[in-house]
Order: C-alpha cells, then sequence, then structure tokens
C-alpha cells in the first residue's frame, strides 16, 4: 500500500479508527502526528470494543509498528493507562510495536487545570474543549516554553523546569479559587511514567525515513477532523493543532513529496462535539440518533449535535486536504429515514455561497439549502456485505454524493465490525 493519510472531513467523530483499522492490514506502520488524548478512536475487533486516545489503532493488528511523532502532545500519565487498559485485552505494547518521538511536547497536571480555568472563565463564550489540557500545551509549545519527552528522560532537569512551571500554575489557580497542583505528588508519577516509557522513546522521524527506505508503507493516523483544524476550522471552536494533511507531514517529519494518497473520512450525515456553528444541525436528527444509542463522544461521553450531510463542508475539506477518495461511514445510521436531505449550499444575508464563511458570526448566520433523496426506510444496510447488496436508493444516495464532491467514494462503512467496510470500485 502507498504512503496513506486519514484525515476527518468534517468536525471529527467521523469514524477514522475503524477506516485505519482496515486500512493497516495493507501498511506496515501507523503513525500518529498531532492532537493529544482529546482524538478518541473507537475500533471494534471480534465484538470487543477498543477506545484509543493517543496509540494508534494499529496497534490491534500484530507484527505492525505504531508511531506517535513529534507534532502530537503526549500526556505520559494517560498514556501509561491506556497501555495497561490494552494490557487488559490482551494487546501487548512493546518497544518494539510502539515508538514515540523525543521531540513530541507533553500535556502535564497544570495544562489540564489551565484548561479548565479557562473555560470557566469564558462562561457563555467557552469552546467546549475535552479538558484534557490540549490547547494549553500547544501553547507552550508556540511559546517556546514547552518540555518534551526528551526532557522528561532527564529527571534532574525535568524536576527543576516543572517546579516553574508548577509554581507559575498556582497563582494563578489560586486566584481564581481552583485547587493547587501538588509538586511533589505529580513530578514523582511523571518520573515514574518516564522509566515505563523510556525504551518506546527515540527519532521517529529518522525511524520513518528508515521505513520507507525499506519500501515499507506508512499509514497517517488523523485526529479530529479539518474544520477543527487552527487555520481551517471554525475559529475559535477549533482545536490547537493543524488537523488537515499537512499537519500529517510537519507532525512526523515526513515531507509531502512522500505521501501518495490522502483518504478523507465523512460520516453520511454530519456530527460536532462541542461548541460551535453547525449549519445542518437539526434537533429532531440528533434525538433520533440518541435514542438509538448512537452518537455519544468516544473521548467524552457526551451527546453529539447531529445534522444532514454537509457537501459544501466536503468540497472544502476535499481541497484544503488533497483528498483523494472519501470512505463514508455510518451509512446505517440513515437506515429507516424517508426522505434523506442533503445540503448542497448556504444563504448567508440572502446570498448564495459555495465555500464556508470565515468568521463564526457569518457561519451562525448561514441557512442551509437542501435537495431531498428518497431513502431506504424498509431495507436496513447493515447486513449487505458488498456494495451490490446495499438498497437501491442507498446505492443512489452514495452516486449523488460523488457527483456533488466529484470524488469518488473508495470506501463504506454500514456498521461497526471490521466486516461492515465495503470496497467500492
Amino acid at each position: 500500500m502507498a504512503n496513506t493519510v486519514i484525515v476527518g472531513a468534517q468536525w471529527g467523530d467521523e469514524g477514522k479508527g475503524k477506516i485505519v483499522d482496515w486500512l493497516t492490514e495493507s501498511a506496515d506502520v501507523v503513525a500518529r502526528s498531532q492532537g493529544g488524548n482529546n482524538a478518541g478512536h473507537t475500533v471494534i475487533v471480534d465484538g470487543v470494543k477498543f477506545v484509543l486516545h493517543l496509540i494508534p489503532s494499529g496497534i490491534l493488528w500484530k507484527e505492525k509498528t505504531c508511531v506517535i511523532g513529534n507534532g502530537v502532545v503526549m500526556d505520559p500519565i494517560a498514556l501509561i493507562k491506556e497501555i495497561d487498559g490494552l494490557k487488559e485485552e490482551g494487546i501487548d505494547t512493546t518497544p518494539e510495536n510502539l515508538k514515540i518521538s523525543l521531540k513530541a511536547h507533553l500535556v502535564l497536571p497544570h495544562h489540564r487545570s489551565i484548561d479548565a480555568c479557562r473555560e470557566q472563565r469564558l462562561g457563555d463564550r467557552k469552546i467546549g474543549t475535552t479538558g484534557r489540557g490540549i490547547g494549553p500545551a500547544y501553547g507552550d509549545k508556540i511559546e517556546r516554553t514547552g518540555l518534551r519527552l526528551a526532557d522528561l528522560l532527564e529527571p534532574d532537569t525535568f524536576a527543576e523546569a516543572y517546579a516553574g512551571k508548577v509554581a507559575t500554575s498556582n497563582e494563578l489557580l489560586e486566584a481564581a479559587g481552583l485547587e493547587k497542583i501538588s509538586f511533589e505528588e505529580t513530578c514523582a508519577a511523571l518520573l515514574q511514567a518516564a522509566e515505563r516509557l523510556r525504551g518506546h522513546a527515540c527519532d521517529t522521524t529518522a525511524f520513518l525515513h528508515h521505513c520507507m527506505r525499506k519500501n515499507k508503507s506508512i499509514l497517517f493516523e488523523g485526529a479530529q477532523g479539518t474544520y477543527l483544524d487552527i487555520d481551517h476550522g471554525t475559529y475559535p471552536y477549533v482545536t490547537s493543532s493543524n488537523t488537515t494533511a499537512g499537519g500529517c507531514c510537519t507532525g512526523t517529519g515526513v515531507p509531502p513529496t512522500k505521501i501518495d494518497r490522502v483518504v478523507g473520512v465523512c460520516k453520511a450525515y454530519t456530527t460536532r462535539v462541542g461548541e460551535g456553528p453547525f449549519v445542518t444541525e437539526n434537533e429532531e436528527f440528533s434525538n433520533r440518533m440518541h435514542s438509538m444509542g448512537r452518537e455519544f463522544g468516544a473521548t467524552t461521553g457526551r451527546a453529539r449535535r447531529c445534522g444532514w450531510i454537509d457537501i459544501v463542508l466536503l468540497r472544502h475539506a476535499a481541497m484544503v486536504n488533497g483528498i483523494t477518495d472519501f470512505a463514508m461511514t455510518n451509512l446505517d445510521g440513515l437506515d429507516g429515514i424517508n426522505p434523506i436531505r442533503i445540503c448542497t449550499a448556504y444563504e448567508l444575508d440572502g446570498q448564495r455561497i459555495d465555500l464556508p464563511p470565515t468568521t463564526a458570526a457569518q457561519f451562525q448566520r448561514c441557512k442551509p439549502i437542501y435537495e431531498e433523496l428518497p431513502g431506504w426506510p424498509t431495507e436496513p444496510t447493515t447486513e449487505a456485505r458488498a456494495i451490490a447488496e446495499l438498497p437501491a436508493n442507498a446505492k443512489s444516495f452514495l452516486d449523488r454524493i460523488e457527483k456533488l464532491t466529484e470524488l469518488p467514494i473508495s470506501m463504506v462503512g454500514n456498521g461497526p465490525g471490521r466486516d461492515q467496510t465495503l470496497v467500492r470500485s
């Protein structure tokens, strides 16, 4: 398999973990390039549900190597917990199958406290973060005051630098009336985690280039989605990293000339977790999904906001990511619905627009322009194991999305299982 980037084409939660898991069979290495444990990729294998936050989904395949790249912000305590959780399910994580960049910045306890403090202060203007400390960690990185895995592996110098971070953070937390951080307790836990992670730490950029020289294929597992990108998303209701395809290059040290394919993952509808604009959001549609036990965040457990599929978003995502083909998940979520709506454009202040607006305020004023297609109310898609077995109207729906986006849909998910991934010519 060629070097392939998997990127979310909506607001995250598109089912990327399932697609990564499916494509991993043909890959040698699976690499994460950005984000932190604010991501949640759900994969179901033989009826067992795995929710991965920092470790790439490829860990569920034997003889595959997983990489946490330099662009990831890593919570050492959370990572150890994830490793231990996999061990309980019979999945071993070793220095051979998981490699972590020495340059990866750390998410530390004070980052989580500051994250909560900032959201509290914003009140009604809150971003809706996961509270995992991701934004403050990236903030330290940009301010050039962050601490990296390489620093954590030097106990004496790390403790000194971390003490200064805790002291500064505690001043802020005390002023906000929040609980202060214990330096002794948290530093001891971090250094203990460091010893367990020491064997995994390496120059992952050099490792990936070595793999490419050996003609091994790399699958780049993106976290979140295009419209949470710090530059291209619905700012300020975004995450703190570049979630688009370009982030896979800067977050791993693999140049764009080595990328062969970009798969944009989208749902057959649209969802969003957290605050921010959402043009096709529909309360009735959301209630239907939630009543079926669907669409709750893998990381936070929050109910996702739901609405109809949005072609404006998908076309723009294709443009900024260089998407070569789409993988559509959750087609079965439309089972029983008739008719089905597709948003083909927006109306903003009386004018039709075909691209997402720049500001959140403009986004909030947009109204969807829909076309309707007949659904398949009495023909469930979940039993299909090939595209030919799908209801005729479901196939027509896929054809229409392809025509509107001018890109092929190469894979279709009609359920959570590995065998519910249909390959489409």
